[in-house]
């Protein structure tokens, strides 16, 4: 009976992360960056576009807590999960940022997050079950894609828009701190056939994000 107790608890803690991810206005334990930058007027055309790669960025967070929660579940190294946990922090700070950006935009979360979710937290309980090695593999590979993917959105913002700029400038660090330290702690790298099956899953999520 004990154990069915725990299993039960575990599954209401994790319906209700995803709860929490996927319906609830999320809270950053940082301030917002750009918060002093004075608001400029964008076109509604630029707006518009805008919001559609802040929605495909929260989108990403969406699915990076998911990751942590499925990698931090099936982890053996009770470090390890101490580190996933402080990384899902840093990423809860990109979720509230864009999402309170989307809003300023006038714009929209996607309709498929709790998708994403769940199919985010499976792959990462697989990822976890690898070992812890590849597990850190496995996150630092996806944040290395996750910043040359927010490279690329920096690039497409208008150019006065300073607010959003500064919000994915700092998300870029955050996400090539959460590499270097995958590295640091005994990352193996990923095989070439691995790392093309991430870049084509995201590129499809963030296609489907970009309008949904």
């Amino acid at each position: 009976m004990p154990a069915m107790y725990k299993t039960i608890d575990k599954v209401i803690t994790e319906f209700d992360k995803a709860l929490r991810t996927c319906a609830v206005t999320p809270i950053s334990a940082r301030p917002v960056p750009g918060a002093g930058l004075d608001d400029v007027v964008l076109s509604d055309s630029d707006k518009h576009r805008t919001a559609s790669l802040m929605r495909v960025n929260h989108c990403g967070e969406v699915c990076a807590q998911a990751l942590y929660q499925g990698q931090a579940l099936t982890c053996n190294d009770p470090a390890l999960r101490d580190q996933l946990a402080q990384a899902a922090q840093e990423e809860n700070d990109h979720l509230a940022w864009s999402a309170q950006r989307i809003d300023e935009l006038g714009g929209r979360v996607s309709l498929l997050n709790p998708l994403w979710y769940a199919g985010s937290l499976g792959i990462g309980m697989l990822a976890g079950r690898w070992g812890d090695a590849w597990n850190l593999g496995f996150l630092a590979e996806t944040e290395r894609q996750v910043e040359q993917h927010l490279a690329r959105h920096i690039e497409r913002l208008p150019a006065e828009d300073g607010k959003t700029k500064a919000v994915l400038e700092q998300m870029q660090r955050d996400e090539a701190q959460h590499a270097r330290l995958a590295l640091e702690l005994g990352a193996r790298e990923l095989p070439v056939p691995a790392k093309l099956l991430m870049k084509a899953a995201s590129r499809a999520m963030t296609t489907i994000a970009y309008w949904i």
